[in-house]
């Protein structure tokens, strides 16, 4: 019987530029939606979907989060110099138990199954990556063009109506090989995509991408209409 991943980083560490000004002085993730920072929201979510270890990574004003996690059991790694998605999965590669870990961002809100116990239900050992994605059509607070398309046996490629919801499974020996300490995902997927192991599967449920201001009254409403 297969083993589901039970390991989670938590992209923690970004400026929030496009949350201006509301992160002049906060970070993006302990940013509250409907009474309820977007970390603290992420970090249920793990929880509720099976997850036993977290690792958050910070740098701008990880001080702030570091105080809000204090009581938490979860592991912060601060970043002296912000190391980008994939910088910063490599860099904490090594604080992890399994070779096979979820990644998360902590700006969305989500109305639906538990995207963590969705993800790995759609797991298959065959690839070396998992994204969760939605049609740009069917997502709140995200604009088209999409991120990539997906094929019926879900193989990814750049371009499409598909995008990415910001949280997916990932072989940890995907990063460990590349020598910048800083560098995106994106890089990685690349590398995925021409070996025909990227694969993503589509999320059944709503949701909203709180990446600007004005998208945390949309994320209310989704919960408002989540609790009718």
């Amino acid at each position: 019987m297969r083993q589901p991943p039970h390991e989670l980083m938590l992209f923690a560490a970004g400026f929030g530029s496009r949350m201006q000004p509301l992160t002049s002085d906060l970070p993006k993730p302990l940013i509250p939606v409907a009474g309820k920072s977007l970390l603290d929201r992420t970090l249920a979510l793990a929880d509720a979907g099976g997850i036993t270890k977290t690792v958050v990574n910070t740098h701008y004003l990880g001080e702030k989060i570091a105080k809000h996690l204090e009581n938490e059991p979860v592991q912060v790694l601060h970043e002296s110099n912000i190391l980008d998605t994939g910088g910063g999965l490599k860099n904490a590669s090594a604080v992890f138990d399994g070779p096979v870990v979820f990644t998360s961002n902590s700006d969305a809100i989500w109305s639906g199954p538990n995207p963590f116990s969705y993800l790995f239900q759609n797991w298959q050992d065959t690839c070396d990556a998992l994204l969760l994605c939605a049609p740009v059509s069917q997502v709140t607070g995200r604009a088209a063009p999409g991120d990539f398309s997906i094929s019926q046996d879900g193989m990814v490629q750049r371009g499409g109506e598909f995008v990415y919801l910001g949280v997916q499974i990932i072989r940890l020996d995907t990063v460990q090989h590349i020598r910048e300490q800083r560098f995106s995902l994106n890089i990685v997927w690349d590398e995925l995509m021409a070996k025909k192991t990227l694969r993503a599967c589509l999320y059944p449920g709503q949701w909203c991408d709180i990446g600007t201001p004005e998208n945390i009254a949309l994320g209310e409403k989704l919960l408002r209409t989540r609790h009718v």
